[in-house]
């Protein structure tokens, strides 16, 4: 996906996709208020250490435990400095990245990018999160506008919306064993809620099936995953683990496709 813009209380920021997630330009939020010295301070401060450390330990299995204590251990001190570039290098980061070229600069994960807005100003950030959550309904709803209706006409049957239909499209509720692993991605949070499989697990289910596991999805599923995106980003705001979060998405989203298939069932059979 090509890169994005939003403006927040004024600021062109750049937004753009890395392993299907949304970074967010650090250098573009931080020019408002100054220049880059700005985010070095941000770095160099314990309790984002401590956040960015967290982070890693819980969607990074390559990140090096010990050379993040390290780092923590030296936070506060005069002498103690850190750049993007000495952080991702030292430690196998992926929350944040630097950029080179035209465009460039220092990205981080849509987690992280809030982080910083709280450390720049509490209303940057407030801004920051109405603008971005209306750039992904935007997008959410281009994607349902451009959906191939034919495709999903084919898989369902438009004149009786039998039972076994209505069990294959409302999620199961997740077992004990589900709902305690933490996932990779929020990307395949997402999905386990949903789809009760993360991607990779459906790629080795479906071995000769092109696409990915959103390209088979119906259009009832592909709304309540543009909603559960949403709610998403407001449970982490709020400070919530993996775990919780993903325990109320699957909540929501069987309630969610009950009421979708129930509606679409009373549309079918009054227009045969």
């Amino acid at each position: 996906m090509k890169n994005r813009t939003i403006t927040v209380h004024g600021a062109d920021v750049t937004i753009t996709s890395r392993n299907e997630q949304d970074y967010i330009s650090l250098t573009d939020m931080v020019k408002r208020f100054g220049d880059e010295s700005i985010l070095y301070g941000w770095l160099r401060n314990r309790n984002t250490i401590e956040f960015l450390g967290i982070w890693e330990q819980l969607y990074n299995p390559a990140f090096k435990p010990l050379e993040f204590e390290r780092f923590k251990n030296q936070a506060g001190l005069n002498s103690f400095s850190l750049s993007p570039k000495k952080w991702i290098e030292a430690t196998d980061a992926i929350g944040i990245y630097a950029k080179a070229g035209r465009g460039g600069g220092t990205f981080a994960h849509k987690d992280i990018a809030f982080e910083f807005g709280s450390w720049l100003s509490p209303e940057f950030k407030l801004y920051l999160i109405r603008e971005f959550q209306r750039l992904k309904n935007e997008e959410a709803l281009t994607t349902s506008q451009e959906w191939n209706f034919q495709r999903t006409l084919a898989k369902v049957n438009y004149r009786i919306h039998t039972d076994a239909i209505k069990e294959r499209l409302i999620p199961s509720v997740l077992n004990k064993k589900q709902s305690v692993v933490v996932y990779a991605s929020e990307a395949d949070l997402l999905n386990v809620a949903l789809f009760g499989m993360t991607a990779a697990q459906w790629r080795q289910a479906n071995p000769d099936q092109p696409g990915n596991i959103r390209d088979t999805a119906t259009l009832e599923q592909l709304v309540v995953l543009s909603n559960l995106e949403s709610i998403n980003a407001v449970l982490i705001h709020q400070g919530l683990p993996a775990p919780e979060r993903l325990l109320q998405l699957n909540g929501t989203a069987i309630t969610q496709m009950r009421s979708l298939v129930e509606m679409s069932t009373v549309k079918r059979l009054g227009n045969p």
